[in-house]
């Protein structure tokens, strides 16, 4: 006798059950999308795309018209704004679009998954952006990550990253004149710093951990491992190695879910790279490596497990480029504020075996697993932007066969010594002047993005600090 599943609207039979029903990320069609939609009871669909700051943009509309392929578009000025939702003036080669026309949301279905915080049953895909004629438009986010994983496709390679972000738990902070604080953790105590790889330090969240580890499952999100880190209830969560694209896809997603599961616990997440003064930065470290797709191997190892010239050029490729390519791996003012001496980040474009005092280090493993982790990017960072930037800069050191120069086992973050853009501006100009960006991210994307920050400097500029009013105030 056959047994009738209820499904909620769907009735399936036992062996008439497909396994994609059960997915929790991701279906191959639309089709798909319907009966997955449906077995959940899901009423509405957010479709989302990242802007240029990471921020989810998009439209939530009812489920039924998401499977009936209602066309969706955004305004392309939209991806122009700065972070504080300024338009910026002009300038070089950033322009607006003349008409401001709409650019077409188009869904990657592979991303569908549930929006497990929300009362309402309710699911959401990200999309990408294409214009008018069905091009993918140059200056989004994931397609520029696309156009420089094609660019390894052409070659033969794939590569493969692993990203580690790190964050701070705040007390919540409505007035931004006001300092941010650590939050009061279970054992009623505001949480201090210093408890690097403390499990004690991670236990004072537990429910926060428990509402990460819940939603993050519920998404199909897979957290590798999650530690406390040495700033003041400072964490970090590491994920597993994969696709670029894929991986960037996860970071977007994990950026809302922890700061969802935050709010839910009356304190706030942030990925801002130096948001308390005195304590360590938050970094988004990315770890890299390259297969060569037809024989399947580490092209960063030989067959008697040597390192190979590839890998050195990856090496030489980052030192050359990654400082003018620094502005998509820090884009914001604060981000610089990391990239001190002396505050556990690197501040220079030395690399070294397992030394984590380079912006370069290649950590101890065997030679399938041979990498190279950038330590230079910080989890303010767009994920798409700052993986692609990392991945472009080891690319044309590959192509050009360009050589590091000897690895280090000093300390050198600290010392005064910085090798790096030391701010806004100066990172801006680094990345215009370097012409091989304007193949392998597009000459539209640089303008854009170039652009942009120059506007978010313009604006930052209007804010007087509170170290002005300190130390000019009555003296100058």
């Amino acid at each position: 006798m056959t047994v009738k599943r209820d499904l909620g609207p769907l009735h399936l039979s036992a062996d008439e059950h497909p396994a994609f029903l059960d997915s929790k990320r991701g279906v191959a069609s639309m089709s798909e999308a319907g009966d997955w939609l449906r077995s959940r009871g899901i009423d509405d669909l957010e479709c989302i795309t990242p802007d240029l700051a990471g921020v989810a943009r998009g439209k939530m509309m009812p489920a039924k018209k998401f499977v009936a392929n209602t066309s969706l578009a955004l305004p392309s000025a939209l991806f122009m704004h700065t972070i504080s939702g300024e338009y910026p003036e002009e300038s070089g080669d950033f322009r607006y679009s003349p008409n401001d026309g709409d650019l077409k949301l188009v869904p990657d279905l592979s991303t569908l998954s549930l929006v497990p915080w929300e009362s309402d049953p309710t699911a959401q895909v990200i999309c990408d952006l294409v214009d008018q004629s069905g091009a993918a438009v140059a200056y989004t986010p994931r397609n520029v990550l696309k156009r420089v994983m094609a660019l390894y496709e052409a070659r033969g390679w794939k590569p493969v990253v692993a990203p580690e972000i790190e964050f701070y738990l705040v007390s919540k902070n409505v007035d931004p004149d006001y300092p941010l604080v650590p939050p009061i953790g279970r054992s009623g105590r505001q949480i201090q710093s210093g408890q690097s790889y403390s499990i004690a330090g991670v236990n004072e969240f537990d429910e926060l951990i428990d509402d990460i580890y819940d939603f993050s499952d519920a998404q199909g999100l897979e957290i590798d491992t999650l530690i406390h880190e040495e700033g003041a209830a400072q964490l970090e969560i590491n994920l597993r190695h994969g696709d670029p694209l894929e991986l960037a896809d996860q970071v977007f997603m994990f950026k809302r879910t922890i700061r969802e599961a935050a709010l839910g616990q009356d304190i706030y997440a942030t990925f801002m790279a130096k948001p308390i003064q005195g304590q360590p930065g938050s970094a988004m470290h990315i770890h890299q490596s390259v297969i060569d797709r037809a024989s399947g191997r580490n092209a960063f190892s030989n067959a008697d497990g040597s390192a190979s010239e590839l890998f050195f050029s990856f090496i030489g490729g980052m030192q050359q480029y990654v400082p003018c390519a620094l502005i998509m791996m820090a884009p914001y003012v604060n981000s610089y504020r990391r990239l001190t001496y002396g505050m556990s980040a690197p501040t220079n474009n030395a690399w070294g075996y397992d030394n984590r005092t380079t912006a370069f280090r290649v950590p101890t493993s065997d030679p399938a697993g041979r990498r190279v982790e950038n330590r230079l990017p910080s989890s303010d960072a767009n994920p798409y932007l700052a993986i692609a930037a990392s991945l472009a800069c080891g690319y044309l050191g590959m192509v050009n066969g360009l050589r590091p120069d000897e690895p280090t086992d000093r300390t050198v973050n600290e010392g005064g010594g910085i090798s790096l853009p030391r701010g806004l501006l100066e990172a801006v100009a680094a990345f215009e002047a370097e012409e091989a960006f304007h193949e392998v991210f597009s000459r539209e994307f640089v303008g854009t993005y170039a652009g942009i920050k120059r506007g978010e400097h313009e604006t930052f500029m209007q804010v007087i600090s509170p170290w002005e009013r300190e130390f000019l105030l009555l003296q100058v």
